[in-house]
Parts: C-alpha cells; structure tokens; sequence
C-alpha cells in the first residue's frame, strides 16, 4: 500500500512539473548578410550570464537576412536571459578589436546591451512562466 502511495505522489510532482514547463522561443532580427552563420545562448543564472560555457543552452543556425528562430521545449518556470552574434567568418567566436569592442553584429534579449561592460542580468533577463514565451534579439553592427 506505501509503495503505491510513493508511486501516485511521484506521478502526481511529474504531471505538475511537466505542466509548469513552457516553450521559449528566440527569434533573431537585424542579420545583415547569409555569410556565416548566427550563434545564440540562452542562459538561466545571473553568476552565468553572459559566460561563455556556462550556458543553459546553445544554437548555431545558418545565417540569413531576416528573422531566424529557435525553439526550447520545457523549461521550468523562471527567469532567462539569451544572447547571438552574427558569427560572419563562422570562426565560432565573437570576433573583437584590439580594445576589446565586438567587430561583429550582436545583440542580447531586452536590448541590453552597454558600450563598456558585458551586459547586465538585471537589464537582460525575463520571466517565463507556465505559458509559451517569445522573445526577439537584434543582431547590431
């Protein structure tokens, strides 16, 4: 009888995490050429954001003029913050200039982008609740 009490109870917390779990999609505006290809990262902590290898998870799409968009199915309730460039030699990283600024289009979720600094958690990130979410980054050169 216990055993199937912990059974039921364990099916009943699966049904409800699966039921808060929601898509997220991320749509990428503002590719100014097909050379190469977009890299996004969605990420999901503030001591992570925007970390190279500390990502929730990552993309690599095809480049184009126009929207591109990905899909993550299920996340749990919480809060996100996502970033692209626009990887135009495809050499898998954001190309800088000897200071330091980025010397290929990027963008971040919200616009957060600051002139010095990485951008900011606080500025970057956005809920996503039990329902779908959409969201739209601009790729700027």
């Amino acid at each position: 009888m216990m055993r199937k009490l912990v059974v039921a109870a364990s099916m009943h917390l699966l049904l409800l995490t699966a039921a808060s779990a929601a898509d997220l999609t991320v749509t990428i505006n503002g590719t100014r050429n097909a050379d190469g290809s977009i890299a996004a990262a969605v990420f999901n902590k503030e001591s992570s954001f925007p970390k190279a290898g500390m990502v929730l998870a990552a993309f690599r799409i095809k480049a184009r003029p126009g929207p591109v968009s990905f899909t993550i199915h299920g996340l749990p309730s919480g809060r996100y913050a996502a970033t692209a460039y626009h990887d135009e030699n495809d050499d898998g990283k954001l190309d800088a200039d000897g200071t330091g600024l980025p010397t290929e289009g990027y963008g971040v979720t919200n616009n957060a982008r600051e002139v010095l600094s990485p951008p900011h958690w606080d500025k970057a990130s956005f809920e996503v609740g039990e329902q779908s979410t959409a969201v739209t980054i601009t790729i700027q050169y």
